[in-house]
Order: structure tokens, then C-alpha cells, then sequence
């Protein structure tokens, strides 16, 4: 049976519900916390689920990791490099990257592989546009794959960064067409995306119109000289100072 007063909250990542815990309801009260740098939090993320999972047992030591980023045709920096510029350790490093070459021989992960990555995690929903609009945040290039490098220090974001790193992030998920702002219908799609990943048949239910009704209360919220659009500093500022999208921050890592 529907429950057609279910309301939204209007933060970044829809109702946190259909997310944060398998389609249960959301507790209630919960303070947004900095997400501590545990391997229980990374594993939870569908990306690192999927390198790591083609992984096998390995006993070779770092010098021989270093040696391996020469066997594939596009050569990430060293690991000593990406250690500085992300949040993981060495040895997590080592272990992403031995998935990703095996997983992507040519060191290039494309958008049909993102596809078939969400539609993986997320069957009992439609992940393909979704899977498409991550892609192309990965896609820091635009040339259509990502290598590497972009996708650890995206990971390491997401999953480690501060709260106005993954507020940028996220500005940047949702400007589709890259122009500095927001609109309503950029926003309408990714929220849309996101709900149609979860599946229609979820419980509690969400009715046809949750999407629209969720993008009206953010711009409420976010369009403060109300011309139509959200500006990054509307955006960082509000998000900022509102609890349910300070919450909603830590669901990137149960969607990505």
C-alpha cells in the first residue's frame, strides 16, 4: 500500500529512506558527523565493491605494485604521487589499482562499464542514467573514459573529503551543462535518476511526483534572490547551514 503522505526534505540525494538503509525509514534526530576513515565505510561504496571484488589474493610486495604501473597502456602517476593527493593509504592504493587493471586492461574505464557497474548494484531499479550523469562527473577531461588517477582522487573525495569538498563535488554532479549554476531541471534529472535506481517498488512507497515535489523544496531552500537558478556560493552557503543536506552528505557512499 502506498504511503501517499510520505513527504521529502529536500537534500541533495532525494529521501534519505530509500537509501541510507536498505528502503527503511530514517531515523529520526541524527546529527550529521564527520564520516570516520574506516575500510568498513569504504567498502560500502559500489566502485571500490567492484575493483576489489576482481582482486585476488596477492603477495607481492610494494616495490612490485610500483613495477606494475608500467604494464598497462596508460600509466597513472606513482603511487607515491596519488598517496599526497588522496586520502587513502598506500597500501589501499595498491589494492584499487590492481583491481582497476584488471577490471580495465587499458587503464581507461568508459561509461558502458559505469552502466553495467550500477545496473549491478542496483537491480531491482533502472541505474543507466544515473551511472551516466557520475560518469561524467568522474570525467574531469570530457574525453569520455577515466583513468586512474581522476578516479582514486574522486573516490577520495566522496568517500574521505571535507564537508566543502564533497559540497563541491557535489555542485559539480548537478551542474550538468557545466555553467555555474543550477537549474531546476538539471537538478530534476539527477534527482530523478537516483529514484529510478532505487526501483518504483520500494518501501515505504514514493509517490510519482516525489522527484519534482523534492527539486521545488531544495530551490526554496537554495534560490534565495529566486531568479531561477542556484549559484555555487548559494549552494555551499545553504547547504551549509541546513542539517538535512549536512545529513544527506554522508549517503554519497551508498550511491557511488
Amino acid at each position: 500500500m502506498q504511503d501517499n503522505n510520505k513527504g521529502v526534505d529536500g537534500s541533495l540525494l532525494g529521501d534519505h529512506s530509500l537509501i541510507s538503509t536498505g528502503f527503511q525509514k530514517k531515523k529520526e534526530n541524527v546529527k550529521w558527523q564527520k564520516p570516520q576513515l574506516t575500510k568498513k565505510a569504504l567498502m560500502k561504496c559500489c566502485l571500490v565493491k567492484w575493483i576489489l571484488a576482481s582482486t585476488a589474493p596477492q603477495s607481492q610486495d610494494s616495490n612490485d605494485a610500483e613495477l606494475e604501473l608500467s604494464a598497462v597502456r596508460h600509466q597513472p602517476e606513482g603511487l607515491d604521487q596519488l598517496q599526497a593527493q588522496t586520502k587513502f593509504t598506500k597500501k589501499e592504493l595498491q589494492s584499487l589499482y590492481r583491481g582497476f587493471k584488471n577490471e580495465c586492461p587499458s587503464g581507461l574505464v568508459d561509461e558502458e562499464t559505469f552502466k553495467l557497474i550500477y545496473a549491478q548494484f542496483f537491480p531491482q531499479g533502472d541505474a543507466t542514467t544515473y551511472a551516466h550523469f557520475l560518469f561524467n562527473a568522474f570525467d574531469v577531461d570530457k574525453n569520455g573514459s577515466i583513468r586512474f588517477e581522476d578516479f582514486v582522487i574522486g573516490l577520495s573525495v566522496l568517500l574521505r573529503g571535507s564537508v566543502n569538498e564533497k559540497l563541491n563535488w557535489a555542485f559539480n554532479l548537478y551542474d550538468i551543462n557545466k555553467d555555474g549554476y543550477i537549474t531546476k531541471e538539471e537538478m530534476l534529472a539527477i534527482v530523478t535518476s537516483i529514484y529510478d535506481m532505487m526501483g518504483r517498488y520500494t518501501y515505504p512507497s514514493v509517490r510519482e511526483d516525489a522527484p519534482l515535489e523534492h527539486v521545488e523544496k531544495f530551490f526554496q531552500k537554495m534560490d534565495r534572490n529566486q531568479d531561477g537558478v542556484v549559484t555555487f556560493d548559494e549552494f555551499m552557503e545553504t547547504c551549509q547551514k541546513d542539517e538535512n543536506i549536512m545529513n544527506s552528505m554522508q549517503l554519497f557512499e551508498n550511491v557511488i
